[in-house]
């Protein structure tokens, strides 16, 4: 039944809605004026400009982005006019992302919660990290003006000072660690004038991202209380997010309440800072403190979870005291069992983008086509085992030979892409699960341990040469 819900998905030429295209061709334009520089648009790149803001014309937003479009054409470019044409572009992505998240809602039949903030105001007093948040607002203001083709090694590295001093402010580092891997992106692909190929839209996504982040009390401002729920978390797999200074491992579960009320699809993350040596199987090193989700994980095994605090956003704030390991839980058998009817979490208003979408999903009865995409039996889904981690022994090969799969339904590059997290497969004639968290406490692979061993070795010295550092 699910292949013939995803095949009508799939099947589907306008997912995004009516008005998708002239959507896209709107971000286009204006992204295309980021990649030569607001500084100098040409005649083409400043009606792209005032296009995006024409778009609004009939909102509350429509006056100041008209205001700030003509100021950025004309040259008057302030930090208020980026803020507001980032406010702008972010907005057009979000119904974007709105229209598909409807669309597979209604393929699947599922059902996503109302986002309702329970967020407070601005915090009081001084900014953290000191003059930190002005030194970002300056350089996206910078790269803006210059454009990516206009990106060399002296503009990159004028953020290294700041995103040190965001490092060091706890409440700011969803923010630091944004910044590192966009500076890491365009000092990689220096000198950027002479590029061929530029990743466009997701660097206009990182700028637009970091520009609404680095506004004041967005970071910084007092959340509101947080809901506590109690019940059994059944695990469908885990996503991990790697970069140079810092691994998230991002848990998707099905939440079943203590008190009878309805399923929901939950995440849960914790996240360790790493250097970029330590990388493979060496990154469940990291989080270690985190026994009972690593046992879970590894097991395969649901939770039990007792007054967790739980955002609106249906992201569980992980705490081990609360938790405890608990009975067998096959991830096929709880994505079979559990997702029809399990109610999707509402979405904040800054995480509305296409490119954000993950939905979990079981697919089975399918086909696997020469180059690994599934057929469904009417439709064809690509496979992105690009996005498959490296510190578990999911492989491209095991999801190739696999006849059931649980996974992340994506939106990328204007199709539907799915990302495993856990498949059904024979191996020697004998039907395995294979999960991307299966080594969460350790390679069970002999040639995988052994290489483990020895990045363990390193991480074991680092961890003894910070604390010498800390004692001095």
């Amino acid at each position: 039944m699910l292949a013939v819900q995803l095949a009508a998905l799939l099947g589907d030429s306008d997912a995004a809605g009516e008005g998708a295209g002239e959507a896209l061709a709107l971000l286009d334009g204006f992204d295309d004026a980021l990649v030569h520089g607001l500084a100098r648009l040409a005649d083409e790149r400043a009606g792209a400009v005032t296009a995006l803001a024409a778009a609004f014309a009939a909102t509350p937003l429509g006056a100041r982005l008209a205001e700030a479009a003509d100021a950025v054409v004309s040259g008057s470019i302030t930090q208020e006019h980026l803020t507001i044409l980032a406010g702008g572009r972010i907005a057009l992505s979000g119904a974007m992302h709105d229209a598909l998240l409807t669309s597979l809602d209604t393929a699947l039949g599922r059902e996503h919660a109302e986002w309702t903030s329970t967020s407070g105001g601005p915090a009081s007093g001084a900014q953290p990290a000191g003059n930190a948040i002005e030194g970002v607002r300056s350089w996206l203001r910078e790269l803006a003006i210059t454009g990516w083709r206009g990106v060399d090694h002296d503009l990159v590295s004028a953020a290294d000072q700041v995103i040190e001093a965001l490092l060091g402010a706890p409440a700011l580092r969803r923010l630091a660690v944004l910044l590192d891997g966009f500076a890491a992106e365009l000092r990689a692909s220096c000198p950027i004038g002479s590029a061929e190929h530029l990743p466009v839209r997701r660097w206009a996504d990182l700028w637009t991202r970091a520009v609404l982040l680095s506004q004041d009390g967005v970071l910084t401002g007092e959340p509101g209380p947080a809901a506590t729920v109690s019940g059994r978390l059944l695990v469908l797999g885990v996503d991990v997010h790697e970069h140079g200074t810092a691994v998230q491992f991002q848990v998707h579960a099905v939440l079943e309440p203590a008190d009878g009320g309805r399923s929901r699809l939950v995440r849960t993350s914790v996240t360790v800072a790493k250097v970029d040596t330590i990388v493979g199987p060496a990154l469940w090193k990291l989080p270690q403190r985190h026994k009972v989700l690593l046992a879970a994980l590894a097991d395969r095994r649901c939770i039990e979870i007792a007054d967790v605090p739980l955002l609106d956003s249906g992201d569980l704030v992980w705490d081990d005291d609360r938790a405890f390991v608990s009975k067998p839980a096959d991830p096929l058998a709880t994505a079979r069992l559990c997702l029809p009817g399990a109610l999707g979490p509402a979405v904040p208003p800054l995480d509305r983008a296409p490119v954000r979408i993950a939905e979990p999903v079981l697919v089975e009865g399918y086909k696997v086509t020469g180059d690994g995409s599934f057929d469904l039996g009417g439709a064809v889904i690509v496979v992105d085992t690009e996005r498959l981690p490296d510190c578990g022994p999911l492989t491209p090969k095991l999801v190739a030979a696999s006849s059931a799969c649980v996974g992340l339904l994506r939106w990328d590059g204007g199709r539907w892409t799915l990302q495993p997290l856990a498949v059904q497969a024979k191996v020697k004639r004998e039907t395995v699960v294979v999960a991307t968290g299966d080594w969460a406490l350790g390679p069970t692979d002999p040639k995988a341990a052994k290489a483990e061993a020895k990045a363990a070795d390193a991480v074991a010295v680092l961890r003894e040469r910070a604390g010498r550092l800390l004692r001095r």
